[in-house]
């Protein structure tokens, strides 16, 4: 069902989506998905949710693929997983549209502070990084997500090749 939902909110946005859009895609009834979600921000909460988990899971994957146990190594290899996953439109797409919703919907801005709050506490706990190399790591995720989203790292002109420099995507 979240998998589903992914794909609906993703083409256009929590404001543009309706639950009867995402229980047509799913194939159930609008009643039936409001048996499982009391409302629309509980489901887009839930899937936001599953979008940081399978960040989650995926960088746990890279972490787990290193062989060294440096802070560096570990946090360029959750770097290079998480530059995969982001190649998934639909979770780049939600991730993207959940961070606006967050502005305005006080249930979504709980589920993308909960979901960053883990993640960085994974994130921290795992590498043994610094502070600061936490906080960049995630800059740079950040920085990826709007390389990606405006299709700039296949552009040849000097500011695009300024904010994907060094990016791997």
């Amino acid at each position: 069902m979240l998998s589903t939902a992914i794909g609906a909110f993703a083409g256009r946005g929590y404001f543009g989506t309706t639950t009867m859009d995402v229980a047509k895609q799913a194939g159930i009834s609008q009643a039936y998905l409001y048996r499982l979600f009391p409302d629309k921000e509980s489901l887009f909460s839930a899937v936001v949710a599953r979008s940081f988990e399978r960040i989650r899971d995926s960088i746990s994957a890279g972490a787990a693929s290193v062989r060294s146990s440096s802070p560096e190594a570990v946090l360029a290899a959750m770097a290079d997983a998480y530059a995969m996953l982001i190649r998934d439109q639909d979770l780049l797409l939600v991730q993207t549209h959940a961070q606006c919703a967050a502005v305005s919907v006080p249930e979504v801005r709980r589920a993308v502070r909960d979901g960053y709050a883990r993640l960085i506490e994974y994130v921290r706990s795992v590498s043994g990084a610094s502070e600061e190399q936490v906080q960049e790591f995630f800059a740079r995720g950040a920085l990826c997500n709007l390389v990606v989203t405006m299709g700039a790292e296949g552009l040849d002109t000097p500011w695009a090749k300024t904010l994907a420099a060094g990016l791997r995507h």
